[in-house]
């Protein structure tokens, strides 16, 4: 018997549909079908857009009926997050009173996928505003649940794009990543997810009024895909790099850097900053640097990433000290014990004065010049996207032990986001059951170079899904 279409990668599905050997109605279908097999299990699918998505489909098929040449994403279903606009659809954050937020034009990057034939199939959820934690959980959705333990976090916050690709309901999801949003359900659910660098991908996140947030948000919101396998994902970064007159931030820069001489260093970062790391973790970033050792990298330990724990400070003084105006007003968006997560990190972190401010983004100039600097020594940087195994639903908002655990977790992820430099994040394997990963981070601009490094991971370590989920 011939394999389902929802199993095929993204690569294949194109292919199929431009050839001719599967229809884009055949191949939506195909996915709604998935999608109405499991969704009610792991709740990650949001909003379901099965008549656009059939009639998008019809038209892909004319237009190759008629002649025409399709696109490199033809007919490939994808999942865009609760907070990135498709044209007529709402984007409701997960929040009840942004329900009839209809979207009048569909985001940059949702445009850059659909121009290259990709059809978009529904939102997927997020935690309530992408503020109320790292677990995906909405006031207005739900929890979604991880397809390999229920009893554990799909992590956040594009955890329903992860599931929704993870389980075959879509062959890429739209997220983003503001200090692991991608990375970490990346590694929680067992597929790969690049967080590009600042100005790779353009976006334009004015989603509730006509006004730009603050220079932090500004700087540390990035798109980017989730995909089942490495390829896949470097078929969406070709489609989603490049500029847009929405969005001046992003730069003319190639896809593709110059090759680097010799073999190429990957320093190994197993323990950020010292503060832990959990044995299993451990064993997934020994496993990656076998693997690129294996496929010829010069693999080396190093110390450490530089300055990590003042990294981490500045970026808890800065974006905090842009959100305190606006929390009294977006804490009542979040439901009941939705503010916990922020409200701990806040009792902590209070605002900066304004010659604290100034002084702190001479500091985010110099942490940067820093990396900058590690970087041209070492081009690829091999660590943890959480130095845990999946945690259990809404850990970060029980106490604030809890929330210290989760942030400690994800540190690597969040230092990255602040220095704006790109990472991949890639399966290792299985573990108790459970998907391990790592991610491999590299210069500004050198995506190619983290992606390359990934699929010799993956061409070694293999491929975990599609999962069916598991109660």
């Amino acid at each position: 018997m011939r394999e389902a279409p929802w199993r095929m990668t993204a690569a294949a599905q194109a292919r199929a549909v431009r050839g001719g050997e599967v229809s884009a109605a055949e191949l939506v279908e195909s996915h709604l079908e998935r999608i109405a097999e499991v969704n009610p299990q792991v709740n990650a699918v949001t909003q379901l857009m099965a008549g656009r998505a059939r009639a998008d489909a019809a038209l892909t098929d004319r237009r190759r009926a008629a002649g025409e040449e399709l696109g490199p994403l033809a007919g490939v279903p994808f999942t865009v997050k609760e907070t990135t606009p498709v044209e007529g659809v709402p984007t409701t954050f997960g929040v009840p009173r942004f329900r009839d937020l209809v979207a009048r034009a569909d985001a940059p990057p949702v445009a850059r996928l659909r121009a290259a034939g990709a059809i978009p199939i529904g939102h997927a959820n997020v935690p309530t505003l992408i503020l109320a934690g790292m677990h995906t959980r909405s006031e207005l959705f739900g929890d979604t649940a991880n397809p390999w333990d229920p009893a554990r976090t799909p992590g956040g916050s594009s955890g329903g794009d992860a599931v929704a690709v993870a389980t075959g309901m879509a062959a890429l999801g739209l997220g983003n990543d503001s200090g692991g949003s991608i990375r970490v359900p990346a590694q929680f659910c067992g597929v790969a997810g690049l967080k590009p660098t600042t100005g790779r991908f353009p976006a334009d996140h004015r989603v509730l009024g006509p006004d730009d947030p603050g220079p932090a948000s500004q700087a540390l919101v990035t798109d980017g895909p989730l995909a089942r396998s490495v390829a896949d994902l470097r078929l969406a970064y070709e489609v989603l790099a490049g500029t847009d007159p929405r969005d001046p931030r992003a730069v003319p820069v190639p896809a593709y850097g110059p090759p680097l001489p010799g073999p190429v260093e990957v320093a190994v970062v197993t323990d950020p900053g010292g503060h832990g790391v959990h044995p299993e973790v451990r064993a997934a970033v020994a496993d990656a640097a076998a693997a690129l050792a294996d496929a010829g990298y010069r693999v080396r330990e190093v110390a450490d990433v530089p300055r990590l724990d003042e990294t981490l400070d500045a970026y808890d003084r800065i974006t905090l000290t842009e959100f305190a105006p606006n929390w009294p007003a977006v804490r009542t968006l979040l439901g009941e014990g939705g503010d916990r997560y922020l409200q701990f990190a806040m009792d902590r972190t209070p605002p900066a004065t304004a010659a604290e401010l100034v002084r702190l983004s001479g500091t985010w100039l110099n942490l940067r010049r820093s990396w900058a600097e590690f970087l041209d020594a070492h081009p690829l940087v091999l660590g943890p996207s959480f130095t845990e195994p999946p945690v259990e639903p809404g850990l970060e908002s029980r106490d604030r032990a809890g929330r210290d655990r989760v942030a400690a977790g994800m540190r690597l992820c969040t230092a990255t986001s602040f220095i704006g430099v790109p990472a991949v994040a890639v399966p290792t394997g299985l573990r108790d059951g459970l998907p391990a990963g790592v991610q491999i981070i590299g210069r500004a601009f050198r995506e190619d170079l983290c992606l390359d490094a990934a699929q010799a991971v993956e061409d070694r370590l293999g491929v975990l899904t599609p999962v069916d989920p598991r109660t």
